[in-house]
């Protein structure tokens, strides 16, 4: 008797054990990939049209910089900003988001007033490029999210940024 109750609690946790088992899949979703600033514009990487992956891999960056405690939109983040205009005229229904950073010196209130002063710079750049102002939405993070971990100058410059974040 004892035999056959042992063999019976065995059976049973056997198919309980069974049954809980997690079966692979058919279809395994897409790996992580699309480079940002890759600008190669290639279709069929699984992006659709308008979304976030789609903006990263169409424009130059994603990211421009800026000088010690300056809002200036210089060059290179004009150059920048231009590729990100083109592709926001294509795509007028998508909004954005435009972070302003800041490096870690000075106080927080400096530093999110320096990076909002930042992300309005760069909506002002883009309204004037033809982008309805309406459709984008500023933050400032000031120094408290830092793509860059270090206390010297090749850091903070990587730091001291605004960022266009695309919200579908």
């Amino acid at each position: 008797m004892a035999r056959l109750t042992t063999t019976i609690l065995l059976g049973t946790a056997l198919l309980a054990t069974a049954a809980c088992s997690k079966k692979r899949p058919e279809v395994l979703p897409p790996a992580p990939g699309g480079e940002v600033g890759s600008g190669t514009g290639q279709a069929g990487d699984g992006f659709a049209p308008g979304s976030r992956g789609d903006f990263e891999r169409s424009v130059t960056s994603n990211t421009i910089n800026f000088a010690l405690d300056s809002y200036d939109i210089d060059a290179r983040a004009r150059s920048i900003l231009d590729t990100q205009a083109q592709w926001l005229a294509r795509y007028p229904n998508v909004p954005i988001t435009l972070e302003g950073h800041a490096d870690e010196r000075g106080t927080r209130e400096y530093n999110l007033a320096l990076g909002d002063r930042r992300a309005n710079a760069t909506k002002n750049y883009l309204a004037g490029r033809g982008i309805n102002p309406a459709r984008i939405s500023t933050i400032s993070y000031g120094k408290e999210r830092p793509v860059a971990l270090g206390s010297d100058e090749s850091s903070w410059a990587q730091n001291r940024r605004a960022v266009t974040i695309v919200l579908n």
